[in-house]
Protein backbone atom coordinates (compact mmCIF):
# COMPACT_ATOMS: atom_id res chain seq x y z
CA UNK A 1 0.00 0.00 0.00
CA UNK A 2 1.46 3.45 -0.85
CA UNK A 3 1.13 5.95 1.64
CA UNK A 4 0.02 9.42 0.44
CA UNK A 5 1.50 12.67 1.63
CA UNK A 6 -0.91 13.73 4.06
CA UNK A 7 -0.87 10.61 6.14
CA UNK A 8 -3.82 9.12 4.98
CA UNK A 9 -3.86 5.54 3.72
CA UNK A 10 -6.70 4.84 1.46
CA UNK A 11 -8.65 1.73 2.64
CA UNK A 12 -9.39 -1.48 0.94
CA UNK A 13 -13.11 -1.62 -0.45
CA UNK A 14 -14.37 -4.11 2.31
CA UNK A 15 -12.97 -4.96 6.24
CA UNK A 16 -13.02 -8.37 6.75
CA UNK A 17 -17.13 -8.48 7.57
CA UNK A 18 -18.08 -7.33 4.20
CA UNK A 19 -18.73 -3.82 4.95
CA UNK A 20 -18.02 -0.89 2.81
CA UNK A 21 -14.91 1.64 3.66
CA UNK A 22 -14.02 5.09 3.23
CA UNK A 23 -10.67 6.48 1.89
CA UNK A 24 -10.87 8.74 5.24
CA UNK A 25 -12.47 6.16 7.66
CA UNK A 26 -15.39 8.33 8.07
CA UNK A 27 -18.63 7.25 8.05
CA UNK A 28 -20.73 10.08 7.07
CA UNK A 29 -20.71 12.57 9.83
CA UNK A 30 -19.45 9.95 11.91
CA UNK A 31 -16.15 11.24 11.35
CA UNK A 32 -13.11 9.03 12.32
CA UNK A 33 -10.57 10.85 14.70
CA UNK A 34 -7.00 10.34 15.07
CA UNK A 35 -4.90 10.88 18.07
CA UNK A 36 -3.40 14.63 19.18
CA UNK A 37 -0.10 13.56 18.30
CA UNK A 38 -1.35 11.96 14.90
CA UNK A 39 -2.51 15.49 13.72
CA UNK A 40 0.03 17.96 14.95
CA UNK A 41 3.65 17.73 15.65
CA UNK A 42 5.96 18.21 18.93
CA UNK A 43 7.94 20.41 17.01
CA UNK A 44 5.73 23.14 16.39
CA UNK A 45 2.75 24.95 18.18
CA UNK A 46 -0.26 26.69 17.00
CA UNK A 47 1.06 30.59 17.70
CA UNK A 48 4.04 31.87 17.84
CA UNK A 49 5.62 33.19 20.77
CA UNK A 50 8.83 34.75 21.03
CA UNK A 51 12.62 33.72 22.19
CA UNK A 52 12.21 32.99 25.80
CA UNK A 53 15.35 34.85 27.67
CA UNK A 54 17.80 32.88 29.45
CA UNK A 55 16.83 33.06 33.47
CA UNK A 56 18.01 31.16 36.39
CA UNK A 57 16.34 27.66 37.72
CA UNK A 58 13.77 28.61 40.79
CA UNK A 59 12.66 25.06 41.38
CA UNK A 60 16.11 23.21 41.16
CA UNK A 61 15.29 19.55 40.52
CA UNK A 62 12.57 19.66 39.88
CA UNK A 63 12.78 21.61 36.02
CA UNK A 64 11.98 19.77 33.03
CA UNK A 65 14.94 17.63 31.78
CA UNK A 66 13.64 17.30 28.19
CA UNK A 67 10.75 18.87 25.94
CA UNK A 68 6.95 18.31 27.18
CA UNK A 69 6.49 16.61 23.30
CA UNK A 70 3.12 18.18 23.24
CA UNK A 71 1.69 18.51 20.11
CA UNK A 72 0.75 21.80 18.62
CA UNK A 73 -2.37 22.53 17.30
CA UNK A 74 -3.47 25.33 15.59
CA UNK A 75 -6.86 26.63 17.06
CA UNK A 76 -9.50 25.12 14.37
CA UNK A 77 -7.68 21.92 14.50
CA UNK A 78 -8.00 21.84 18.59
CA UNK A 79 -11.32 22.78 18.48
CA UNK A 80 -13.10 20.14 16.01
CA UNK A 81 -10.72 17.43 17.77
CA UNK A 82 -12.36 17.93 20.84
CA UNK A 83 -15.67 18.41 18.80
CA UNK A 84 -15.22 15.28 17.06
CA UNK A 85 -14.20 13.15 20.24
CA UNK A 86 -17.40 14.70 21.79
CA UNK A 87 -19.78 13.37 19.16
CA UNK A 88 -18.49 9.73 19.79
CA UNK A 89 -19.36 10.04 23.59
CA UNK A 90 -22.86 9.07 25.02
CA UNK A 91 -24.53 11.08 27.16
CA UNK A 92 -27.80 11.35 29.22
CA UNK A 93 -28.77 14.00 26.64
CA UNK A 94 -28.54 11.60 23.54
CA UNK A 95 -30.67 8.76 25.00
CA UNK A 96 -31.65 6.34 27.54
CA UNK A 97 -28.77 5.51 29.92
CA UNK A 98 -29.85 2.10 31.60
CA UNK A 99 -27.27 1.71 34.16
CA UNK A 100 -28.73 -0.27 36.96
CA UNK A 101 -27.26 1.56 40.64
CA UNK A 102 -26.22 4.28 38.36
CA UNK A 103 -29.69 6.26 38.35
CA UNK A 104 -28.76 8.29 35.22
CA UNK A 105 -31.52 10.55 34.99
CA UNK A 106 -32.40 13.93 33.08
CA UNK A 107 -30.98 17.18 34.73
CA UNK A 108 -33.56 19.93 34.52
CA UNK A 109 -32.37 22.48 32.88
CA UNK A 110 -33.70 24.67 35.33
CA UNK A 111 -31.95 23.59 37.74
CA UNK A 112 -28.85 24.75 35.50
CA UNK A 113 -29.65 28.26 35.37
CA UNK A 114 -29.88 28.29 39.15
CA UNK A 115 -26.58 27.06 39.74
CA UNK A 116 -25.61 29.41 37.43
CA UNK A 117 -27.00 32.29 39.53
CA UNK A 118 -24.14 35.35 40.13
CA UNK A 119 -23.62 34.44 43.94
CA UNK A 120 -24.32 30.33 43.46
CA UNK A 121 -21.73 30.60 40.24
CA UNK A 122 -18.79 32.40 41.35
CA UNK A 123 -19.64 32.27 45.60
CA UNK A 124 -16.02 31.51 46.81
CA UNK A 125 -15.23 29.35 50.24
CA UNK A 126 -13.38 32.35 51.87
CA UNK A 127 -15.65 35.11 51.55
CA UNK A 128 -16.74 37.12 54.83
CA UNK A 129 -19.83 34.96 56.00
CA UNK A 130 -22.03 38.28 56.27
CA UNK A 131 -21.44 38.21 52.00
CA UNK A 132 -22.78 34.63 51.18
CA UNK A 133 -26.08 34.43 53.57
CA UNK A 134 -28.03 33.23 50.55
CA UNK A 135 -25.47 30.22 49.70
CA UNK A 136 -26.20 29.51 53.74
CA UNK A 137 -29.54 30.08 53.22
CA UNK A 138 -29.65 27.87 50.54
CA UNK A 139 -27.59 24.84 52.27
CA UNK A 140 -29.26 25.29 55.36
CA UNK A 141 -33.54 25.51 53.53
CA UNK A 142 -31.67 22.21 51.68
CA UNK A 143 -30.74 20.49 54.74
CA UNK A 144 -34.20 20.64 56.40
CA UNK A 145 -35.98 19.49 53.41
CA UNK A 146 -33.47 16.50 53.66
CA UNK A 147 -34.42 15.85 57.14
CA UNK A 148 -37.98 15.83 56.18
CA UNK A 149 -38.52 13.54 53.81
CA UNK A 150 -36.67 10.85 55.51
CA UNK A 151 -37.53 11.59 59.08
CA UNK A 152 -34.27 11.77 60.19
CA UNK A 153 -32.71 14.45 63.15
CA UNK A 154 -29.45 15.68 61.78
CA UNK A 155 -27.58 16.23 58.85
CA UNK A 156 -24.08 16.54 57.56
CA UNK A 157 -24.16 18.42 54.50
CA UNK A 158 -20.31 18.68 54.11
CA UNK A 159 -19.47 15.23 52.42
CA UNK A 160 -18.74 15.28 48.67
CA UNK A 161 -20.08 11.65 47.42
CA UNK A 162 -21.90 8.34 48.56
CA UNK A 163 -18.49 7.12 49.26
CA UNK A 164 -17.47 9.65 51.44
CA UNK A 165 -21.01 9.93 53.36
CA UNK A 166 -20.27 6.63 54.51
CA UNK A 167 -17.27 7.57 55.50
CA UNK A 168 -18.89 10.44 57.33
CA UNK A 169 -21.66 7.72 58.79
CA UNK A 170 -19.17 5.00 60.05
CA UNK A 171 -17.02 7.67 61.51
CA UNK A 172 -20.11 8.96 63.43
CA UNK A 173 -20.94 5.43 64.73
CA UNK A 174 -17.54 5.07 65.78
CA UNK A 175 -17.91 8.48 68.23
CA UNK A 176 -20.71 7.28 69.40
CA UNK A 177 -19.44 4.28 70.51
CA UNK A 178 -16.12 5.34 71.82
CA UNK A 179 -18.04 7.86 73.82
CA UNK A 180 -19.65 4.98 75.89
CA UNK A 181 -16.58 3.22 75.81
CA UNK A 182 -17.92 0.62 73.55
CA UNK A 183 -14.76 -0.89 71.60
CA UNK A 184 -16.90 -2.97 68.56
CA UNK A 185 -14.55 -3.75 65.41
CA UNK A 186 -16.77 -6.04 62.87
CA UNK A 187 -19.16 -4.24 60.34
CA UNK A 188 -22.10 -6.39 58.90
CA UNK A 189 -22.78 -5.74 55.07
CA UNK A 190 -25.20 -7.87 53.26
CA UNK A 191 -23.87 -9.84 49.51
CA UNK A 192 -26.75 -7.50 48.13
CA UNK A 193 -25.37 -3.56 49.30
CA UNK A 194 -23.36 -1.71 47.59
CA UNK A 195 -19.14 -2.31 47.19
CA UNK A 196 -18.45 0.58 48.09
CA UNK A 197 -20.05 -0.91 51.52
CA UNK A 198 -17.34 -2.98 52.75
CA UNK A 199 -14.48 -0.91 50.98
CA UNK A 200 -15.57 2.11 53.20
CA UNK A 201 -16.15 0.14 56.57
CA UNK A 202 -12.43 -1.64 56.25
CA UNK A 203 -11.27 1.91 55.44
CA UNK A 204 -12.42 3.05 58.91
CA UNK A 205 -10.73 0.46 60.46
CA UNK A 206 -13.61 -2.32 60.82
CA UNK A 207 -13.27 -5.82 59.50
CA UNK A 208 -16.06 -6.92 57.77
CA UNK A 209 -18.06 -9.99 57.61
CA UNK A 210 -20.77 -10.54 54.79
CA UNK A 211 -24.60 -11.77 55.32
CA UNK A 212 -26.04 -13.93 53.17
CA UNK A 213 -29.21 -13.06 50.74
CA UNK A 214 -32.08 -15.85 50.89
CA UNK A 215 -33.66 -17.27 48.26
CA UNK A 216 -35.94 -13.83 46.95
CA UNK A 217 -32.88 -11.67 47.29
CA UNK A 218 -33.21 -10.12 50.36
CA UNK A 219 -31.14 -10.43 53.43
CA UNK A 220 -31.24 -13.49 55.45
CA UNK A 221 -32.87 -12.26 58.82
CA UNK A 222 -32.18 -15.04 60.62
CA UNK A 223 -28.31 -15.19 59.52
CA UNK A 224 -28.67 -11.60 60.73
CA UNK A 225 -29.68 -12.54 64.02
CA UNK A 226 -27.54 -14.95 64.60
CA UNK A 227 -24.05 -13.57 63.89
CA UNK A 228 -25.11 -10.22 66.16
CA UNK A 229 -22.85 -9.87 69.37
CA UNK A 230 -20.88 -7.40 70.71
CA UNK A 231 -18.37 -7.22 68.71
CA UNK A 232 -20.72 -5.64 66.39
CA UNK A 233 -20.54 -2.04 65.34
CA UNK A 234 -22.94 -1.82 62.69
CA UNK A 235 -24.37 -3.74 60.02
CA UNK A 236 -24.16 -1.61 56.82
CA UNK A 237 -27.93 -1.95 54.34
CA UNK A 238 -28.84 -1.04 50.96
CA UNK A 239 -32.99 -0.60 50.89
CA UNK A 240 -33.77 -1.21 48.44
CA UNK A 241 -31.04 -3.36 47.27
CA UNK A 242 -28.83 -3.72 44.68
CA UNK A 243 -31.34 -6.59 43.58
CA UNK A 244 -33.68 -4.05 42.78
CA UNK A 245 -35.85 -5.16 45.67
CA UNK A 246 -37.16 -3.44 48.74
CA UNK A 247 -36.28 -4.96 52.36
CA UNK A 248 -39.59 -5.70 53.90
CA UNK A 249 -37.65 -7.19 56.80
CA UNK A 250 -35.66 -3.51 57.31
CA UNK A 251 -37.50 -2.49 60.27
CA UNK A 252 -37.08 -6.35 62.07
CA UNK A 253 -33.79 -5.88 61.03
CA UNK A 254 -33.13 -2.41 62.96
CA UNK A 255 -34.68 -3.67 65.70
CA UNK A 256 -32.51 -6.34 66.08
CA UNK A 257 -29.68 -4.31 65.06
CA UNK A 258 -30.56 -2.33 68.28
CA UNK A 259 -30.77 -5.00 70.39
CA UNK A 260 -27.19 -5.96 70.06
CA UNK A 261 -26.14 -2.00 70.81
CA UNK A 262 -25.06 -1.61 67.53
CA UNK A 263 -26.31 0.92 65.17
CA UNK A 264 -27.75 0.88 61.58
CA UNK A 265 -26.06 2.22 58.18
CA UNK A 266 -28.48 2.58 55.35
CA UNK A 267 -26.78 3.09 51.69
CA UNK A 268 -29.07 5.47 50.43
CA UNK A 269 -28.48 5.69 47.03
CA UNK A 270 -31.74 4.32 45.56
CA UNK A 271 -33.70 6.39 47.61
CA UNK A 272 -34.69 7.63 44.77
CA UNK A 273 -37.13 4.86 44.55
CA UNK A 274 -38.84 5.62 47.58
CA UNK A 275 -38.64 9.15 47.88
CA UNK A 276 -41.78 10.85 49.17
CA UNK A 277 -43.13 7.23 50.28
CA UNK A 278 -41.24 5.80 52.57
CA UNK A 279 -39.18 7.43 55.64
CA UNK A 280 -35.69 5.88 56.55
CA UNK A 281 -36.24 7.00 59.89
CA UNK A 282 -39.14 5.51 60.63
CA UNK A 283 -37.61 1.97 59.55
CA UNK A 284 -34.87 2.63 62.47
CA UNK A 285 -32.10 3.66 60.48
CA UNK A 286 -29.29 5.52 62.20
CA UNK A 287 -27.78 7.03 59.37
CA UNK A 288 -27.97 7.15 55.08
CA UNK A 289 -26.17 9.07 52.76
CA UNK A 290 -28.27 10.33 50.34
CA UNK A 291 -26.57 10.57 46.76
CA UNK A 292 -27.77 13.97 45.05
CA UNK A 293 -27.35 13.43 41.63
CA UNK A 294 -29.42 9.77 41.75
CA UNK A 295 -31.86 11.41 43.74
CA UNK A 296 -32.61 15.27 43.30
CA UNK A 297 -30.77 14.87 39.36
CA UNK A 298 -27.53 17.17 39.79
CA UNK A 299 -24.75 16.21 37.43
CA UNK A 300 -22.82 12.78 38.26
CA UNK A 301 -19.91 14.47 39.82
CA UNK A 302 -21.22 17.97 38.90
CA UNK A 303 -17.81 18.30 36.93
CA UNK A 304 -16.07 18.25 39.96
CA UNK A 305 -16.71 17.20 43.65
CA UNK A 306 -20.71 15.65 43.98
CA UNK A 307 -22.53 15.70 46.92
CA UNK A 308 -23.47 12.98 49.07
CA UNK A 309 -25.52 14.52 52.77
CA UNK A 310 -25.47 12.18 55.43
CA UNK A 311 -28.75 12.19 57.62
CA UNK A 312 -28.33 10.62 61.42
CA UNK A 313 -30.67 9.51 63.56
CA UNK A 314 -30.99 11.61 67.17
CA UNK A 315 -28.66 8.84 68.61
CA UNK A 316 -25.58 9.84 66.28
CA UNK A 317 -27.01 13.20 65.22
CA UNK A 318 -24.62 14.84 68.41
CA UNK A 319 -21.17 13.40 66.54
CA UNK A 320 -22.07 14.49 62.97
CA UNK A 321 -18.85 16.50 61.42
CA UNK A 322 -18.45 20.37 61.53
CA UNK A 323 -19.08 22.32 59.33
CA UNK A 324 -22.87 22.90 58.98
CA UNK A 325 -25.03 26.41 58.49
CA UNK A 326 -27.16 27.31 61.09
CA UNK A 327 -29.92 29.70 60.97
CA UNK A 328 -30.11 32.03 64.28
CA UNK A 329 -33.01 33.98 65.88
CA UNK A 330 -32.19 37.25 64.10
CA UNK A 331 -32.42 35.71 60.87
CA UNK A 332 -28.88 35.87 60.07
CA UNK A 333 -27.12 32.59 58.90
CA UNK A 334 -23.66 31.43 59.97
CA UNK A 335 -21.15 28.47 59.37
CA UNK A 336 -20.72 26.65 62.42
CA UNK A 337 -16.93 25.28 62.70
CA UNK A 338 -14.47 24.59 65.47
CA UNK A 339 -13.56 27.67 66.77
CA UNK A 340 -17.26 28.74 67.57
CA UNK A 341 -18.92 24.49 67.93
CA UNK A 342 -17.50 24.71 71.35
CA UNK A 343 -21.46 25.49 72.78
CA UNK A 344 -23.38 24.32 69.44
CA UNK A 345 -21.90 20.83 68.77
CA UNK A 346 -19.09 20.29 71.51
CA UNK A 347 -18.95 16.11 70.26
CA UNK A 348 -18.35 16.32 66.86
CA UNK A 349 -15.85 14.05 65.45
CA UNK A 350 -14.18 16.22 63.64
CA UNK A 351 -14.22 17.74 59.85
CA UNK A 352 -14.92 16.09 56.83
CA UNK A 353 -13.45 18.71 53.81
CA UNK A 354 -11.94 21.57 54.32
CA UNK A 355 -14.60 24.05 53.57
CA UNK A 356 -18.32 22.86 53.32
CA UNK A 357 -19.79 21.45 50.31
CA UNK A 358 -20.34 21.51 46.58
CA UNK A 359 -22.61 25.25 46.11
CA UNK A 360 -23.53 23.80 42.44
CA UNK A 361 -25.12 20.62 43.88
CA UNK A 362 -26.56 22.18 46.73
CA UNK A 363 -28.43 24.64 44.84
CA UNK A 364 -29.74 22.13 41.81
CA UNK A 365 -30.79 20.08 44.39
CA UNK A 366 -33.13 22.67 46.10
CA UNK A 367 -34.28 23.93 42.83
CA UNK A 368 -35.48 20.16 41.84
CA UNK A 369 -37.18 19.83 45.55
CA UNK A 370 -39.03 23.01 45.33
CA UNK A 371 -39.82 22.77 41.40
CA UNK A 372 -41.57 19.18 42.12
CA UNK A 373 -43.12 20.06 45.99
CA UNK A 374 -44.32 16.99 47.97
CA UNK A 375 -46.49 15.14 45.80
CA UNK A 376 -44.45 15.61 42.67
CA UNK A 377 -41.50 13.37 44.34
CA UNK A 378 -43.57 10.81 45.36
CA UNK A 379 -44.52 10.61 42.11
CA UNK A 380 -40.49 10.30 40.81
CA UNK A 381 -40.70 7.49 43.07
CA UNK A 382 -44.03 5.74 42.11
CA UNK A 383 -42.77 6.30 37.96
CA UNK A 384 -39.11 5.38 38.33
CA UNK A 385 -40.57 2.02 39.90
CA UNK A 386 -43.40 2.26 37.10
CA UNK A 387 -40.54 1.86 34.80
CA UNK A 388 -38.34 -0.50 35.91
CA UNK A 389 -41.47 -3.15 36.65
CA UNK A 390 -42.42 -1.88 32.77
CA UNK A 391 -39.07 -3.34 31.84
CA UNK A 392 -38.88 -6.50 34.08
CA UNK A 393 -42.37 -8.11 32.65
CA UNK A 394 -41.63 -7.20 28.94
CA UNK A 395 -38.44 -8.80 29.08
CA UNK A 396 -38.54 -11.45 31.41
CA UNK A 397 -40.40 -13.84 28.84
CA UNK A 398 -36.81 -13.65 26.73
CA UNK A 399 -34.32 -12.76 29.48
CA UNK A 400 -33.80 -14.65 32.92
CA UNK A 401 -35.19 -12.18 35.45
CA UNK A 402 -34.14 -14.59 38.89
CA UNK A 403 -36.41 -12.34 41.25
CA UNK A 404 -39.15 -12.16 38.86
CA UNK A 405 -41.83 -14.67 41.36
CA UNK A 406 -40.95 -12.84 44.27
CA UNK A 407 -43.34 -9.74 43.34
CA UNK A 408 -42.29 -6.20 41.72
CA UNK A 409 -39.02 -4.68 41.63
CA UNK A 410 -38.15 -1.53 42.91
CA UNK A 411 -36.44 1.21 41.04
CA UNK A 412 -34.18 -0.93 38.56
CA UNK A 413 -34.88 -4.94 37.29
CA UNK A 414 -32.15 -7.54 37.16
CA UNK A 415 -31.65 -9.91 34.66
CA UNK A 416 -28.82 -12.75 33.67
CA UNK A 417 -27.71 -14.90 31.22
CA UNK A 418 -28.89 -17.75 31.95
CA UNK A 419 -30.25 -19.20 28.97
CA UNK A 420 -27.61 -18.19 26.39
CA UNK A 421 -25.93 -20.90 23.84
CA UNK A 422 -23.06 -20.88 22.16
CA UNK A 423 -20.91 -19.84 24.81
CA UNK A 424 -22.42 -15.87 24.42
CA UNK A 425 -23.01 -14.21 27.72
CA UNK A 426 -23.72 -11.15 28.85
CA UNK A 427 -21.13 -8.92 27.20
CA UNK A 428 -22.31 -10.13 24.09
CA UNK A 429 -25.75 -8.60 24.14
CA UNK A 430 -24.06 -5.51 26.19
CA UNK A 431 -21.81 -4.67 23.26
CA UNK A 432 -24.58 -5.36 20.74
CA UNK A 433 -26.60 -2.71 21.93
CA UNK A 434 -23.84 0.30 21.21
CA UNK A 435 -24.80 -1.20 17.72
CA UNK A 436 -28.41 -0.35 18.23
CA UNK A 437 -27.20 3.25 19.77
CA UNK A 438 -27.83 2.46 23.68
CA UNK A 439 -25.71 2.60 26.15
CA UNK A 440 -25.11 -1.00 27.83
CA UNK A 441 -26.43 -1.77 31.19
CA UNK A 442 -24.56 -2.52 34.29
CA UNK A 443 -23.06 -5.54 33.45
CA UNK A 444 -22.10 -8.56 36.03
CA UNK A 445 -22.86 -6.57 39.58
CA UNK A 446 -24.81 -7.59 41.79
CA UNK A 447 -22.21 -10.34 41.79
CA UNK A 448 -24.94 -12.83 43.83
CA UNK A 449 -26.52 -13.10 40.10
CA UNK A 450 -24.22 -15.07 37.68
CA UNK A 451 -24.05 -12.66 34.31
CA UNK A 452 -26.44 -10.21 35.73
CA UNK A 453 -27.60 -6.96 34.04
CA UNK A 454 -29.16 -4.40 36.04
CA UNK A 455 -31.45 -2.25 33.75
CA UNK A 456 -32.91 1.29 35.99
CA UNK A 457 -34.88 2.96 33.43
CA UNK A 458 -35.21 5.97 36.02
CA UNK A 459 -38.71 7.82 35.99
CA UNK A 460 -37.90 10.41 33.28
CA UNK A 461 -37.78 7.77 30.63
CA UNK A 462 -40.96 8.00 28.18
CA UNK A 463 -42.86 4.79 27.32
CA UNK A 464 -42.05 5.48 23.68
CA UNK A 465 -38.76 5.63 24.36
CA UNK A 466 -38.44 2.36 27.09
CA UNK A 467 -40.39 0.81 24.30
CA UNK A 468 -37.40 1.26 21.67
CA UNK A 469 -35.02 -0.02 23.88
CA UNK A 470 -36.75 -3.12 25.25
CA UNK A 471 -37.80 -4.15 21.59
CA UNK A 472 -33.76 -4.14 20.77
CA UNK A 473 -32.95 -5.92 24.28
CA UNK A 474 -35.37 -8.44 22.89
CA UNK A 475 -34.03 -8.87 19.31
CA UNK A 476 -30.55 -9.64 20.90
CA UNK A 477 -31.54 -11.50 23.39
CA UNK A 478 -33.16 -13.61 20.61
CA UNK A 479 -29.87 -14.13 18.73
CA UNK A 480 -27.99 -14.89 22.14
CA UNK A 481 -29.98 -17.49 22.90
CA UNK A 482 -29.96 -18.90 19.53
CA UNK A 483 -26.58 -18.64 19.51
CA UNK A 484 -25.65 -16.22 16.83
CA UNK A 485 -22.12 -16.12 17.31
CA UNK A 486 -21.49 -12.67 14.99
CA UNK A 487 -22.84 -11.44 18.49
CA UNK A 488 -19.10 -11.91 19.39
CA UNK A 489 -18.21 -9.05 16.78
CA UNK A 490 -20.24 -6.36 18.08
CA UNK A 491 -19.83 -3.43 18.13
CA UNK A 492 -19.49 -3.55 14.29
CA UNK A 493 -20.86 0.31 13.71
CA UNK A 494 -19.04 1.97 16.65
CA UNK A 495 -15.96 4.56 16.20
CA UNK A 496 -13.92 1.25 17.59
CA UNK A 497 -14.56 -2.76 17.79
CA UNK A 498 -14.61 -4.83 20.79
CA UNK A 499 -11.05 -4.51 22.81
CA UNK A 500 -9.27 -7.28 24.30
CA UNK A 501 -10.30 -5.87 28.04
CA UNK A 502 -8.34 -8.04 30.10
CA UNK A 503 -5.36 -7.23 28.37
CA UNK A 504 -6.07 -3.67 28.05
CA UNK A 505 -6.38 -3.77 31.98
CA UNK A 506 -3.36 -5.95 32.36
CA UNK A 507 -0.79 -4.15 29.65
CA UNK A 508 -2.24 -0.73 29.26
CA UNK A 509 -0.49 1.48 26.75
CA UNK A 510 -0.18 4.75 29.15
CA UNK A 511 1.94 6.45 26.91
CA UNK A 512 2.39 7.62 23.15
CA UNK A 513 4.84 6.27 20.59
CA UNK A 514 5.60 7.00 17.25
CA UNK A 515 4.49 4.55 14.78
CA UNK A 516 7.20 2.66 12.75
CA UNK A 517 7.82 4.83 9.77
CA UNK A 518 5.40 2.84 6.62
CA UNK A 519 7.04 0.72 3.72
CA UNK A 520 6.32 2.18 0.47
CA UNK A 521 5.11 -0.86 -2.13
CA UNK A 522 8.20 -1.28 -4.23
Amino acid sequence: MTVNPSGWRPSAPANEQGEAQTVTGNRALMLEEPLLFEIGKTDQTGVDFAEMPERSSRIGSLERSKPIDLAGLSEPEAVRHYTRLSRQNYAIDLGLFPLGSCTMKHNPRLNEKVARLPGFADVHPLQPQETVQGALQVINELAFWLLDLTGMHGVAMSPKAGAHGELCGLLCIRAALEARGDKREVVLVPESAHGTNPATAAFAGYRVENIPANAAGRVDLDALKARLGPDVAAVMITNPNTCGLFEPDMKAISDAVHAAGAFVYCDGANFNAIVGKVRPGDLGIDAMHINLHKTFSTPHGGGGPGSGPVVLSEALAPYGPLPFAAKYPDGSYKMVEEENAGDEHPNAFGRMVAFHGQTGMFTRALAYILSHGADGLKQVAEDAVLNANYVLRSLEDVLDAPFAESGPCMHEAIFSDKGFAGGLSTIDLAKALIDEGFHPMTMYFPLVVHGAMLIEPTETESKAGLDQFIAAVRAIAERAKAGDQSLKGAPVHAPRRRLDETLAARKPILTYREPEPAQAAE
